[in-house]
């Protein structure tokens, strides 16, 4: 890709030309750093459940190479047709969302999955880009479009009664670190769009008394809010474990295949994958693991910086927020710095659902902040006043 001309007009050397591909880079990084992880720990963990030593690995490989490809595949699309895609996949994943509390598969207590041949599928995942991009939407579309008798379109009152009907169904299932994640992409759009501090203050507190409600109201939440506050009060053996394995992993960790965590804890494949990493290749990894995310998030909030459409930069906002919070909650639950939270580390730990709707919330930020320069205006850039942008303007690929 890097020989095509500067002058080369194809659609698929504009698209290179405007890709971000220092994030593009940095994805691909991650999906290499998953597989080699995913050959340290997955073994011993298939190997304690009675199952082929390769299931996991070849799972992994299979889903690591389809979120490539839909990172590449959703990044070529144009904003229009993120726009598209969002709200038929969101529609697709609440339903999915809500069979899920019919014929969900039932795993400690959570009505989360649905099975299919080869592995399980979590619908709430795909719920976090589709619902950022609709959100995105309907409140930039409530400046611009106009509807009879020169009414706004109601696009908050919308975006909040999609939020109302997602809380009620990730509180059925339940799972409340989903929810609490969702609501944090929620009110960063609505902090971007505009949102007057004091509503802000406001929303905070909700959050603060739906949490203290979740606390007294879910025995899970309960526990293990209590084991982060008190070390001394219930069982702390993952957690000990996991931050065993990162002093005995140092600054340059004991080597490929010579940790010990994967043997010791079940999840190691999948939420404790950070301590794999630490303890077999040391601080230097996990650091420039948690650089990697970083400059995700902030190339994307950069470029935001210098966005004029109001869609591009309420919807990536969200896109980005969710990203870096699933990579922090993770990270953050492995080294006790929050509650344990069952949350994969994106493209790193096992899983199909968490792979591909990562790769998609990747596919559309890079997709969103392409620069959208069609072939006649390759030498001119028109500046449009914030919150006059033509929305649903088509977009050249």
């Amino acid at each position: 890709m890097s020989g095509l001309s500067r002058v080369d007009a194809s659609a698929v050397a504009r698209w290179w030309r405007n890709l971000d591909r220092v994030t593009l880079a940095c994805v691909g990084l991650l999906i290499g750093l998953g597989y080699v992880l995913m050959l340290a720990a997955s073994p011993a963990v298939a190997s304690r459940i009675g199952a082929s030593r390769n299931m996991f690995i070849l799972k992994q490989v299979i889903f690591l190479a389809l979120a490539g490809a839909i990172v590449l595949g959703t990044s070529y699309l144009s904003r229009q047709a993120v726009r598209k895609l969002a709200i038929i996949g969101g529609i697709i994943a609440l339903g999915a969302t809500a069979m899920t509390l019919v014929h969900g598969m039932e795993i400690k207590g959570a009505r989360r999955w649905i099975a299919l041949p080869m592995m399980s599928v979590q619908p709430s995942e795909f719920l976090k880009p589709c619902f950022a991009v609709v959100t995105g939407w309907l409140l930039s579309a409530r400046r611009s479009v106009v509807m009879w008798g020169n009414i706004a379109f109601p696009g908050m009152l919308i975006a909040f009664l999609c939020f109302g009907f997602i809380l009620v169904l990730l509180k059925s299932q339940p799972d409340i670190g989903m929810l609490s994640v969702i609501t944090m992409v929620f009110m960063t759009q609505l902090f971007v769009d505009g949102l007057k501090l004091y509503w802000v203050g406001l929303c905070v507190a909700g959050m603060a008394g739906a949490f203290a409600v979740a606390y007294i109201v879910f025995p899970h939440v309960q526990s293990r809010v209590q084991r982060f506050l008190h070390p001394d009060v219930g069982d702390h053996y993952q957690i000990d474990t996991a931050l065993r394995a990162f002093g005995n992993g140092g600054l340059l960790g004991r080597g490929p295949g010579e940790g010990r965590v994967k043997d010791l804890l079940p999840d190691a494949h999948a939420d404790f994958v950070f301590a794999v990493a630490g303890e077999e290749y040391g601080l230097i990894l996990c650091v420039g693991i948690i650089l990697l995310f970083g400059i995700i998030v902030l190339r994307t909030l950069l470029k935001l910086m210098h966005e004029d459409d109001p869609f591009v930069i309420v919807s990536a906002a969200g896109l980005v927020t969710g990203f870096g919070l699933q990579a922090f909650v993770n990270m953050g639950s492995t080294l006790h710095l929050i509650p344990t939270k069952g949350m994969t580390l994106p493209f790193i730990s096992y899983g199909g659902s968490s792979a591909m709707s990562v790769a998609l919330t990747v596919g559309m930020v890079l997709a969103l902040t392409r620069h959208h320069v069609g072939p006649s205006r390759i030498s001119q850039k028109t500046s449009v006043p914030y919150g006059q942008s033509p929305l649903f303007e088509r977009n050249a690929p």
